[in-house]
């Protein structure tokens, strides 16, 4: 006769960070579908450059400034949001209060210089070919944006509340993650919009 054995896990924690937790993978199944969404459109714009003798077509360069400077303030978001990852995995509720606000100013910043940026352009989504895919490529990564800001403006409202609980913290990492990705992707579509069609 064998004898049953269970295993009590019922004091486990609910919660877990990287990839130990289910909410890591969901943000990173997320991130691999929107990272083949941006390749394709990439690569739709290069095919499309073959088909044209001169590029951008029938419209000038786009003005780099505005673009440029949202560089800058993606880069320079990097050190605060690795400081409130660490932060939150390390439970430090002031370090969270403090760091999620700064990242919602540097969301709001980068929001609003990208209303001006569309206008840079230099061409309507309508135009052409160039223009629909240019557009779909900054919409595309506006969208990823305003994703992140907005998860990042319930998670602030959360964090001030009394309701704060492990899983909040573990919530407030993978934002700070799904940030690298919105970082991360900005820095090729800047190149074919903005340095692609002065050396192609």
């Amino acid at each position: 006769m064998s004898t049953r054995r269970t295993l009590d896990v019922s004091a486990l924690p609910s919660y877990a960070f990287g990839h130990s937790g289910l909410i890591w993978w969901g943000t990173t199944g997320f991130v691999v579908i929107e990272a083949a969404m941006l390749l394709l459109v990439l690569v739709t714009y290069f095919v499309a450059r073959t088909r044209v003798p001169d590029w951008p077509p029938g419209v000038p360069n786009p003005d780099a400034t505005i673009g440029t400077l949202n560089t800058v303030v993606l880069l320079a978001s990097v050190v605060p949001n690795a400081m409130c990852k660490k932060a939150a995995e390390h439970f430090d509720l002031a370090r969270v209060r403090l760091l999620m606000p700064i990242m919602l100013l540097f969301g709001a910043a980068f929001l609003t210089l990208r209303a001006f940026e569309f206008g840079s352009l230099g061409v309507s989504w309508d135009s052409n070919a160039y223009g629909s895919i240019v557009w779909f490529l900054m919409g595309l990564h506006t969208t990823h944006l305003l994703t992140d800001v907005g998860d990042s403006v319930v998670l602030t409202a959360l964090m001030f509340t009394a309701h704060v609980t492990p899983k909040r913290y573990v919530d407030v990492s993978e934002n700070c993650l799904f940030w690298n990705f919105v970082v991360a992707i900005w820095i090729p579509v800047y190149i074919v919009v903005y340095v692609a069609p002065r050396w192609l």
